[in-house]
């Protein structure tokens, strides 16, 4: 996948003006489009919000409800997209697709809870459809993975806001 530039940014706040304003909102949608396949960050959001005084717990739910929502619409799509939706549309490589199934062939179903790395994340949830991982399953695993990284990112947004205090 090739970078985003300005012009994808700007369109992206133009047609969805929740952006515009961080909130539960804004947070819960850039956290499902960076999860589709999108080369977008939404850990910069939970940060400034929680920063900004929002509760933690809510914006945490928040952000990871959107983020494994976005990651079923990747295993949706790993599931019933087929190979050119894959290859023409989402520009997923060869070589990304490989190094998916690696992860699985390697740490078997478990590697769902890395499905929120980087560059690696989102292939695996579209692995996890091409393999026909049960529903369930790529749910639980891709949700805990995700819940325990936004967490994380707000323990640690906490402990430096208070040690700054």
């Amino acid at each position: 996948m090739g970078t985003v530039d300005n012009g994808f940014l700007t369109y992206l706040v133009t047609h969805f003006p929740v952006l515009q304003q961080p909130g539960y909102p804004a947070l819960f949608l850039l956290s499902f489009l960076a999860s589709t396949l999108l080369p977008l960050g939404s850990e910069w959001l939970l940060i400034l919000m929680l920063i900004k005084g929002y509760d933690p717990a809510v914006s945490v739910a928040t952000a990871t409800a959107g983020n494994t929502l976005g990651a079923c619409t990747t295993w949706l799509v790993g599931r019933y997209g087929g190979d050119w939706l894959l290859a023409r549309l989402f520009r997923i490589s060869q070589q990304q697709r490989q190094r998916a199934e690696a992860w699985y062939q390697r740490y078997g179903v478990l590697s769902l809870l890395f499905s929120w790395l980087p560059v690696v994340g989102d292939p695996l949830c579209l692995v996890g459809g091409l393999l026909k991982i049960r529903f369930t399953i790529f749910l639980l695993l891709a949700g805990v993975g995700k819940l325990v990284r936004y967490a994380a990112v707000a323990w640690l947004t906490i402990r430096m806001v208070a040690a700054s205090a």
